[in-house]
């Protein structure tokens, strides 16, 4: 039986049968083999499966919880970025591409995870934001909800819907009028900004 572990892009923790490309965590999450907590602090990364060696127990006492993401641009969806440590270069990399998507100097750690925090929750709840944005502006590797409530990723000029099985059936992209869309604001921009977002091949 799958255990609860994965996320959606909406930054849901499920139970689900798919493989994960990355793992990552939002602090210790779990008592036993239970998910008894959204998150613990401001810190969302998304992780190597693999580093160094390391070998980790999934649900260790008083450890960080793992977590595991379809793709990369699910983990995206969800609020996480690039880990510093063990996926130096894609952190180095989104870090370049907020610097100049947003025109500023180069943000620390803590700056991308306050503002990314602001962005992905409304303060002091576990409520989803979402942010209204013409379709026109929505980069290829974001997420956003059709009409009809379903996650999809803007990839290859249409929307491919994203299932607990994995992406499914394509679907028009509109050429007017707005979407709400998953991906936060600040890493659209990163990905505006040419950030190369692993996308799992499926979904074209």
């Amino acid at each position: 039986m799958p255990e609860r572990n994965r996320v959606t892009p909406t930054g849901e923790i499920i139970a689900t049968p798919l493989r994960g490309a990355w793992t990552g965590n939002r602090g210790i999450l779990h008592e036993g083999h239970d998910i008894v907590r959204f998150h613990t602090g401001n810190l969302w990364i998304t992780c190597a499966l693999r580093f160094r060696n390391r070998r980790r127990e999934q649900w260790a006492p008083r450890h960080w919880t793992s977590l595991y993401f379809h793709d990369e641009a699910v983990s995206f969806a969800a609020g996480h970025r690039p880990c510093a440590e063990c996926r130096r270069e894609s952190y180095r990399a989104y870090r370049d591409a907020w610097t100049e998507g947003l025109g500023v100097p180069p943000p620390t750690a803590g700056e991308m995870n306050r503002l990314l925090h602001n962005e992905r929750i409304h303060r002091g709840t576990h409520r989803r934001r979402y942010h209204d944005l013409a379709w026109r502006d929505v980069p290829e590797g974001a997420f956003v909800l059709t009409e009809d409530g379903v996650p999809a990723l803007a990839v290859d000029r249409h929307l491919t819907e994203w299932t607990r099985e994995g992406y499914g059936r394509h679907r028009e992209r509109p050429s007017a009028g707005t979407a709400p869309v998953i991906t936060p604001p600040t890493t659209l921009a990163v990905l505006r900004a040419g950030y190369p977002v692993q996308i799992d091949e499926s979904a074209r």
